[in-house]
Parts: structure tokens; sequence; C-alpha cells
């Protein structure tokens, strides 16, 4: 029987790395999960030194993700990470994912999930082979006013689904940042490290899983038109979308690192015979539903929303903001109260199995592949989701 915190590992998300902060922030908010051990860095000195920083033992900080395998795998039932999350730029997810399910460890993972599709599908069958648990961190997912959305249209509130505008403008990369010391951009925009897509694998993905997501449908063609603004950067950092879904509807998605003074503006209105809704991450609290017979609504996080999903993953009363981090740590929440029930022989509630999972990160996967084909063509041509066109 496992009551107790489920013990966590990681991969990458030493000093200067941004997401490993959030990670661990997340991973531990609601006392589900304590950290006990990580290989932070590429460089065991750098590794060591970012687990002094957080208090770890100095026996269970790893100069390598292989030797913390191998090392927590041979400890008691009692003392070893039941889970690593894994954090490292996106040509260093597959293997350290496949070699940690291959010694009993379930998995979260950053997204996109792998460097290419062939990596995200030999992962789904290590996977099911394994049967163990896996996440990725689909943030925007997280937000309680997104499971309601989710919720009102499969409820058919809306009506059928006619048409989505999914949108999310940054700044961060309107000048050639990769040309400083910042890590963050230097991996980014490096397809040695990033892959085929830039702003669209960094940021168009989670649109892209977003629309997906709070639709119930999947986009079945795409037309894209990709661009590189900033002078010799190697990968897009700005691109538009067409969008063919399969019940269809039709949609437009937009991604740009380069919308100068944004911030992260992800943004997403969807619209059926009925009426629609709108949702900001810049007031996460707030879902907007418009109707054609009846006056606008505004439901708020904490106050009026009523879906079973939305109500499991609000911690606060109204008023009080249930931010980017709350969205994450509910994916660490569910993914922790699903390893713990399927662990005491229990079957995990439809909430707590409301995570990112494997099919998400293999539709992210062929989501760039798609956009990439299409948009670097010199014709304008609808390619169907998963293939390319030469």
């Amino acid at each position: 029987m496992m009551n107790r915190k489920l013990r966590m590992g990681m991969v990458g998300g030493g000093s200067g790395a941004f997401i490993g902060a959030v990670h661990r922030t997340a991973a531990l908010m609601d006392n589900q999960i304590e950290m006990v051990c990580g290989c932070f860095s590429s460089d065991p000195t750098r590794s060591k030194e970012s687990g002094k920083a957080l208090f770890l033992p100095e026996d269970r900080v790893y100069g390598t993700y292989q030797e913390m395998y191998e090392k927590e795998a041979q400890l008691p039932e009692g003392e070893r990470m039941d889970f690593v999350a894994i954090v490292t730029p996106n040509h260093m997810h597959f293997d350290p994912a496949v070699k940690a399910l291959e010694h009993g460890f379930n998995v979260v993972l950053d997204k996109p999930i792998t460097f290419t599709l062939d990596e995200a599908l030999q992962l789904k069958d290590k996977i099911a082979e394994t049967g163990l648990t896996f996440a990725l961190t689909h943030t925007y997912s997280g937000y309680p006013a997104v499971k309601q959305a989710r919720q009102m249209v499969a409820d058919g509130k809306f009506g059928t689904i006619r048409k989505i505008y999914v949108e999310y403008p940054q700044g961060w990369l309107a000048t050639k940042l990769e040309d400083t010391d910042n890590q963050q951009a230097g991996w980014r925009t490096d397809p040695k490290r990033s892959g085929k897509a830039g702003c669209m694998g960094d940021i168009g993905t989670h649109a892209h899983q977003l629309a997906e997501y709070i639709s119930g449908l999947q986009v079945t063609e795409i037309c894209a038109d990709l661009n590189v603004f900033v002078p010799n950067r190697l990968l897009d950092d700005d691109g538009s979308a067409f969008l063919r879904f399969n019940n269809g509807a039709h949609g437009v998605l937009t991604a740009s690192q380069i919308a100068a003074g944004e911030e992260n503006g992800i943004k997403i209105r969807v619209y059926g015979e009925n009426g629609g809704l709108e949702w900001h991450q810049h007031e996460p609290n707030t879902l907007i539903l418009k109707w054609i017979d009846q006056p606008m609504q505004v439901l708020r996080t904490g106050t009026n929303l009523d879906a079973p999903g939305a109500l499991h993953n609000t911690r606060t009363p109204g008023g009080h903001p249930e931010g980017y981090l709350e969205a994450f740590a509910n994916i660490y929440r569910n993914f922790a109260l699903t390893v713990r029930a399927k662990a005491n022989g229990e079957e995990p509630t439809p909430e707590m199995l409301d995570f990112p999972g494997v099919e998400d990160g293999i539709r992210g996967m062929q989501f760039i592949d798609t956009v990439v084909s299409a948009g670097y063509n010199d014709e304008v041509k609808w390619v169907k989701f998963g293939e390319t066109i030469d």
C-alpha cells in the first residue's frame, strides 16, 4: 500500500535553467511529491553544485542520468525515486525517458515530447511495454477555466463547433538574443538541439494542443506560412496556419516570438452553432461565454465554475488568482494521484487521469512535421496532418 509522498528525481534543470525551477515548484506544491535526487547538468561539477544548492544528499546527486537510474534502481523500494522529471533541451528527451522506463521509473517530460516523430512513436511503444505512467507538461491544459471550457464543449453547450482561433504571441526573440549568453535563446534557436521548428515547436505546439484539448477535435489538414524575421536566425520565429478539423470545423493558429512587447499572450476563441467561448492566459481566472440569444456571461475560477475537472483543479476561493505555477502543479498532482492509485491496485478517476500524455506528444510532433512542411513550401497547399511534402 503506497501511503506516502512520491519520490522525484530530475534530469536537467540545474542553475540557470528557468524550467527546472518551475517543475520543482509545481511538483512540490500539493505535498504529494518530494525531491530526492537528480542529475542536473551534463557537466558533473555543475550537477553537484546544483544539487548542493537544493540541499540534496551528496550521494543522491549524480554525474550522469545513466548513473542515477542504475544506482537508484539498486536502492530499497522505500528509498529509491518513483519517477523522474526530464527538463533538458529537446534533443535530450528521448534517451533519458526510454532508459528511465527501462529501469522501472515513471516519467514526467517537458514538451515537445522528443526530437523527432519517430522517437515519439518509439517512446509510446516503450510506455505500453512497461505499463508505467507518463505525463507531458502542456501547461495550459491545467487551468481550471480551460477545463471548464473543455467540459462545456463536450456537453454540447455551444452546438457543433465551427471555428477556432488560437494565438500565442511572444516578443522575447525580437532581437538575435542567441548571440548573447542567453542559454534559453541559444538552444531554442539551434536546430541541432531544438529540432526542425523554432517558434512553432516551442509555443506553436502549446497553441495546437490547447485547441484540440478544449474542442475535443483533431486537426486533419494544415496550410501554413512560416517566417524567419531576425536575420541569420536558423529556425522560424513567426508563423501562421489555417487548420481543418475532423468534424468540418476550420481554425486559425498564429505563433510568434518576434511580437515586440508581448509576454506570453496565449488566447483561444471557440465558436459553435449556438455561441462561443474566449479565454486569455493573462486573465486566467476568467472564462467568457457568448451566446446568440442571451447576454454574454463571465465565469470565474473559485466562484461559479461547476465542471468536475475545473473544481478538482481549483485550490483557492474566488478572487485569488490561479496562475501558471498552479496550472503546472495540476499536471504533477494528477500524475501523482494516478501513480499512487495504480500502485494501490485502484482505478484512477477521470479527474486524476486528466493530464497530457504520450498521445498529446505524438500529435505535437505530427503538428511540427506538418506545419514545417506546409510553411516552407512555395505553393499554397493543404497538407494532411502528420504528412510531409517535397
